[in-house]
C-alpha cells in the first residue's frame, strides 16, 4: 500500500495536470503541502484520508467535485483500463435502471418520474424514452430530483430536450480546459418517446441534487420550461473525471466547466435557487396542491 505522502502527491499531480481552472491550482497545492508539512495525513486510514484531503482541498478551493473518494470495490490501475470514471459509471447505471428509480401515474393525472442518476445519452436513451413515454399522456410532470446525485451533461440534455419542440434550443455550452475547446450543446432533434409540451413541469430539489441533476433543474428553469420547488441544492457545475491512485481510492478533478446560454454562468458553488422555497421533503406535496390548483 502506498504511503498517504505518496497518495496525496499523485492526487495533486492530477490535479495539476487537469483542473479547469488552473490559476488555482497552486494555492491547492500550498495548502495540501502544508498539511503534509505539519503531519495533518500521518497514520489516517484510507476513508479518513480521503475526508480529511477532501475538507482541505474544498477549503483551497471551493469546488465540490476537487475531491479524494474512497471506494470499497477494488479498481484498476492499468492506464489502459483510466477511463476517468466511464466504464463503472456505465456499469452502474445499468445495475441501477439507467437512474430512473420510480415513474408512476398519482392523482389528478399528474406524472411522477424519480431519478436518482443521470444516464448518458447514448446507453440511457431507451430508458428514458420508457420513461417519457409511460407520462406522455399525463397533464402536468413532477420530475423529483431530490436524491439525484448527478452524472451525464449529455443525458441532462436528453432530459431537457423532451420538454422542448424541437432541436433548436441551445441548452449550454461546456468548456474543456484539456483541449481548450467548447462544446455546445442542444435539444435532440430525435427522440424515442413524445415530447412533453404545452404543460406543467414541476423539478424537485433538496440539498442532496448535485451535478448533472442540478443542469437539468438550472436549464429548464433558466428557460422557463420550469418551476423547481423544494430547497437549495448542493451546487457542483463541473463535468469531473475520476482517476484510480490506489485500488480504493480515486482522486475526482474537474476538467471542464459549464456556462448557461440565458444567464452566461453557472450553479459552482451557489446551487440551484428554487421559484418555490420550501423543504425537500414538503416539495412534492407543494408541487402537487400547485399542479393540482
Amino acid at each position: 500500500m502506498p504511503s498517504n505522502q505518496h497518495i496525496v502527491e499523485q492526487a495533486l499531480e492530477r490535479i495539476d495536470a487537469g483542473y479547469v481552472f488552473p490559476e488555482k491550482t497552486a494555492a491547492v497545492e500550498s495548502m495540501i503541502r502544508d498539511r503534509l508539512a505539519d503531519g495533518a495525513y500521518e497514520g489516517l486510514d484510507g476513508p479518513a484520508l480521503c475526508e480529511a484531503v477532501t475538507e482541505d482541498l474544498q477549503r483551497a478551493c471551493p469546488d465540490r467535485h476537487l475531491r479524494l473518494l474512497w471506494t470499497e470495490e477494488p479498481r484498476s490501475l492499468e492506464p489502459v483500463d483510466d477511463d476517468g470514471g466511464d466504464a463503472a459509471f456505465r456499469a452502474l447505471l445499468r445495475a441501477e435502471g439507467q437512474g430512473i428509480h420510480r415513474v408512476e401515474r398519482l392523482e389528478g393525472n399528474i406524472g411522477l418520474i424519480e431519478l436518482r442518476r443521470i444516464a448518458t445519452a447514448v446507453e440511457g436513451a431507451r430508458a428514458i424514452g420508457a420513461a417519457m413515454e409511460l407520462v406522455a399522456g399525463t397533464s402536468a410532470l413532477v420530475l423529483d430530483l431530490r436524491a439525484c446525485r448527478g452524472g451525464s451533461p449529455e443525458g441532462a440534455a436528453m432530459w431537457c430536450s423532451y420538454f422542448f419542440p424541437d432541436d433548436q434550443v441551445h441548452l449550454n455550452d461546456i468548456y474543456d480546459r484539456c483541449t481548450d475547446t467548447t462544446r455546445q450543446l442542444w435539444t435532440a432533434g430525435h427522440l424515442p418517446a413524445p415530447r412533453y409540451l404545452d404543460r406543467p413541469v414541476y423539478v424537485l430539489t433538496g440539498e442532496a441534487t448535485f451535478s448533472a441533476a442540478e443542469d437539468i433543474a438550472y436549464t429548464l428553469q433558466a428557460h422557463g420550461r420550469a418551476v423547481v420547488v423544494g430547497a437549495t441544492t448542493r451546487g457542483g457545475a463541473h463535468p469531473t473525471d475520476r482517476h484510480p491512485i490506489t485500488e480504493h481510492i480515486l482522486v475526482t478533478v474537474p476538467t471542464a466547466r459549464t456556462i448557461s446560454t440565458v444567464t452566461g454562468t453557472n450553479w459552482e458553488g451557489v446551487g440551484v435557487a428554487p421559484d418555490v422555497p420550501v423543504p425537500a421533503g414538503q416539495a412534492l406535496d407543494e408541487a402537487l396542491k400547485t399542479a393540482l390548483g
